[in-house]
């Protein structure tokens, strides 16, 4: 696929897999350009290789699984869901203010690769990280035929090991305030903006 597959996705479900007959093996070669998913504000992608430079910039919204992406990775992201099944190139989420991405980090390379300006980089510690993870690799399964991806669900424990969770300091937060408001009774709506009243220097 050319550079900017997918720009301003704003719904439905885009696919894109290595024809049958290919002799490579898509997860070690890119299959998709440049800036892929630029602007996306909601859909999803699933794309059985890798990506090229500035995948998922600016996303704000779409949830999008890749079996590695090169440089720039996720920058600018502020909402959505990345799941990367491989390696990144340099300076992976830069400016990323918003969103979360999981990666594969097999070779230990991520925390180097890694812009840490606004992000931390963490294990997946909490089970419903873990099952969101899962659901995602079994869609894009189900929907590329992707052999690696069904490689790491068919060993879904051991791989999970490897993987790295990469979200925002201050969105982190955000979503912790807006849990603990949903605690209290509030509706989503409401807890949203308690959550951002109090992070932006109001009394808890």
């Amino acid at each position: 696929s050319n550079d900017y597959f997918g720009k301003g996705l704003s719904g439905g479900k885009l696919i894109l897999s290595a024809p049958k007959e290919a002799t490579y093996d898509p997860a070690q070669n890119i299959i998709v350009g440049n800036v892929a998913l630029y602007g996306a504000t909601s859909g999803e992608a699933y794309i059985a290789g890798m990506a090229g430079e500035r995948f998922a910039i600016r996303n704000s919204g779409a949830i999008a699984v890749v079996e590695g992406v090169g440089e720039h990775g996720c920058e600018y992201m502020t909402g959505g869901i990345v799941v990367i099944l491989g390696s990144t190139g340099k300076n992976f989420a830069a400016g990323m203010s918003g969103g979360i991405a999981y990666v594969l980090d097999e070779d230990n390379t991520l925390y180097k690769n890694l812009n840490k300006e606004l992000v931390s980089m963490e294990n997946i510690a909490s089970k419903e990280d873990a099952t969101k993870l899962r659901t995602l690799i079994a869609s894009h399964v189900e929907a590329t035929g992707s052999k690696k991806a069904k490689d790491i669900l068919d060993r879904f424990d051991e791989y999970l090991l490897h993987f790295k969770k990469i979200i925002p300091i201050d969105y982190k937060e955000i979503l912790r305030l807006i849990a603990k408001e949903s605690e209290r009774g509030a509706d989503p709506e409401t807890a949203k903006i308690e959550a951002f009243r109090i992070f932006t220097g109001g009394a808890e």
